[in-house]
Parts: structure tokens; C-alpha cells; sequence
């Protein structure tokens, strides 16, 4: 079958969990091998690591960790043993992180949120500020969730600066989504995004060898993880996780790194980023009536359609609401005709406006022109 085809993703399904390796010692061995060279391609020589259910989990997996290696005692003592902790994201991060910050215990109203410049990045001078806010509240500071990535506006933020910040304070950094991150101690990384390995396909990645996901997860159950097996007992990988039952998520990954290499990995990601910013960006500027909200970073297109009755009319008192009431409109005509989907959002004091993220392998220019073709038909008489 072909690595490519989406049936690869419901194939894995059907393959046995791998709490154990007498379970499934192929895929075990193919976890830690693909994990391995993740680990590699950030920079990193050694470390750790486990497939989780999606980059939601694998953020949530970031906190508990860093919670863990700060504060060992909070696993069998609880939130008796902590004191109130504080952690940092921008005000563009995913919300898994507030998710996260709810679903472990920690709590929402101690996730501060760091102020961004105008593209979506972090301030590293305001995450500075923060944490000397936490600190005189009484807080104490144990973790900074970066992202390469924003949801929206597609922001990479300052990774090196922000990594000062937090070795100067002792914070644990973790990066959301990043390519190349040598700095950070922790990183969640979705090939099911970019690279368009079939859903779900999350790595949580560890620099740390020491075996802190172990000490962190590990329950010890004497049922499946005894100690005097007659193998080595490090390759029972499964009581890293969260999890007992696991799907083997590794092997779509695998089977498409198999087939592509990982100079065709590069070219296919390449390829969705030049369409992003090259054609439909250009397209977006040439085309009378769409603007973009801002110039795109990565594969993330911000931009608004502005109809015939509305154009020239940018000084009116009415045109900012009149504008915020279009993306929702056409949404709703492409779907009632079903002819397709994208999303949109206002963002700060910026009104309604689409967002299209390109990162299919398969879209070609002429996908991308009827989108805006149709957006066009959809609006024009608004």
C-alpha cells in the first residue's frame, strides 16, 4: 500500500498497543527508532520521548513533566506538596496550554499570558516582566510554553531569546510545534500537520536522558512491567505514558519516511510553503478586492475579502462592522452549497477575517485559484 494513501492511517489501527515489548517488539523498536530521529533533526544527541494522542496531549505531557522534575514529590503527594505555581504563554498560543493548565491541577488563572509584537510573537522582554509579576504575587514560576506556529497569524516566536529568559530563571522552556529547537528541554511536534502523516501523528520529545518521562508516568504495574524478564526491561516503553493502550502512531510516520526519504519530507514541505507565500499570497495581492492582514510567515494566509459595496468606503463610521460580517456570510454560502470550507476569526481589534493554511502536498495552483475564485462568486453582491 502506498504510504501516502490515507487507508495506511486506518491500517495502523488495527496493529497491536506496545505497552510491553514482548506485546509488539517490531513497533517498539520502530517508536524508539523514529523518535530518535526526530530527536536528531532538532539537534539533539540523545534524549527521550514517547507518540502521544495529538499536540494537545503532548503540551499537557510538557507540563506534567516540567511540574515532575521541579518538584518530584508532587507525584505521590499532590498539590499538597506545591506551592502556587505560575506558567507563561503568549497571548497567541494554543489553548490546549490553558486546557492543560485546567486539566493537571495547576489552574487557568495561573497561565500568564505574554504580551506579542504585531506579527503574533512573543515579547521576551514582557515574559520578563511576568515572571517578576508571579513572583512578587507569590507564585512560583516553573514553566514557558514557546510556539513556532501560532494558530492564527502562523508566529514563530523568539526562540533563543525567550531560552535566555528562562535559563536566567531557571524555567523550564518547552516549544510547541517547532522545527530545529536545540535550546528548548522539551518539544511537541506534529507530523500530522505539516507533513501530512494521517491523523494522529503527535512526538513529545524530551532532551533529557535520565529517564524523567519514567519517573514522571511510571506506575510499575507488577502485571505488565516486571523487573526480572529475561530481556531488557528498558525497551517496556509503555509506562512512560499516560496511556496503557496506544495506537502505533509511529508507523504511519515510518512508512511515509520510508517512502519520501528524508530529502522528499524537506521538498514536500518546501513545496506547500512556497504555494503559501509565493502564489497565493501574490494571487491575494493581485486579485481587486482581497487584502491580506498582514505578510505571512509560514503557510498561514490572513486575509479579508472585501465586496464591491464596500470598497472605497474605508473612512465610513460602519466600515469595520460591515467588514466583520462578510467571512461569516460567505462561510456560510460555501457550505450550504458545499463547495468548501475555510475558517476565520477576528483577532484583537482586527474584524472577521479568513484564514487559510496551506499545507497539503497534494493542492496545486489551480485548487488555489478557484478558493479565491469562489470567495469571489460567494461575495461579490454583499
Amino acid at each position: 500500500m502506498d504510504p501516502t494513501d490515507p487507508r495506511a492511517a486506518g491500517w495502523a489501527r488495527t496493529v497491536p498497543s506496545r505497552y510491553t515489548y514482548e506485546i509488539a517488539p517490531v513497533f517498539v523498536l520502530m517508536e524508539e527508532a523514529v523518535l530518535a530521529k526526530l530527536r536528531e533533526l532538532l539537534g539533539w544527541s540523545a534524549g527521550d520521548g514517547i507518540f502521544a494522542p495529538g499536540g494537545s496531549v503532548s503540551n499537557m505531557y510538557a507540563m506534567n513533566v516540567a511540574r515532575f522534575h521541579r518538584f518530584p514529590r508532587s507525584k505521590r503527594e499532590g498539590s499538597w506538596a506545591l506551592p502556587r505555581l505560575a506558567l507563561f504563554t503568549s497571548r497567541e498560543s494554543h489553548y490546549s496550554i490553558q486546557k492543560g493548565a485546567a486539566f493537571l491541577g495547576i489552574g487557568t488563572d495561573n497561565v500568564y499570558l505574554v504580551g506579542t509584537d504585531e506579527r503574533g510573537k512573543m515579547l521576551p522582554e514582557q515574559l520578563e516582566k511576568e515572571i517578576e509579576r508571579a513572583r512578587a504575587e507569590g507564585s512560583e514560576p516553573f514553566f514557558v510554553n514557546a510556539t513556532c506556529g501560532t494558530t492564527v497569524l502562523g508566529a514563530f516566536d523568539p526562540l533563543r531569546r525567550v531560552a535566555d529568559v528562562c535559563q536566567r530563571h531557571g524555567l523550564w522552556l518547552h516549544v510547541d510545534a517547532a522545527w530545529g529547537v536545540p535550546t528548548a528541554d522539551s518539544v511537541a511536534w506534529n507530523p500530522h500537520k505539516m507533513l501530512s502523516v494521517g491523523l494522529q501523528c503527535s512526538a513529545f520529545l524530551l532532551r533529557d536522558s535520565s529517564g524523567l518521562l519514567q519517573r514522571c508516568h511510571g506506575a510499575g504495574a507488577t502485571y505488565l512491567f516486571q523487573p526480572d524478564k529475561f530481556y531488557d526491561v528498558s525497551y517496556d516503553t509503555g509506562d512512560k505514558s499516560v496511556q496503557c493502550g496506544r495506537r502505533v502512531d509511529c508507523l504511519k510516520l515510518w512508512l511515509l519516511w520510508k517512502a519520501l526519504g528524508t530529502e522528499g519530507l524537506e521538498l514536500r514541505r518546501a513545496r506547500t510553503r512556497l504555494l503559501a507565500r509565493r502564489y497565493l499570497a501574490e494571487e491575494l495581492k493581485r486579485r481587486e478586492g482581497f487584502q491580506l492582514v498582514l505578510e505571512p510567515e509560514f503557510v498561514n494566509l490572513c486575509f479579508w475579502f472585501v465586496p464591491p459595496s464596500l470598497r472605497g468606503q474605508e473612512g465610513s463610521a460602519d466600515y469595520c462592522s460591515r467588514l466583520g460580517k462578510v467571512a461569516p456570510a460567505i462561510k456560510e454560502r460555501m457550505m450550504r452549497s458545499g463547495s468548501m470550507m475555510v475558517g476565520y476569526q477576528p483577532h484583537g481589534a482586527r474584524v472577521n477575517f479568513f484564514r487559510q493554511v496551506v499545507t497539503n502536498p497534494a493542492v496545486t495552483r489551480a485548487d488555489l485559484d478557484f478558493f479565491l475564485d469562489e470567495i469571489e462568486r460567494l461575495g461579490r453582491d454583499l
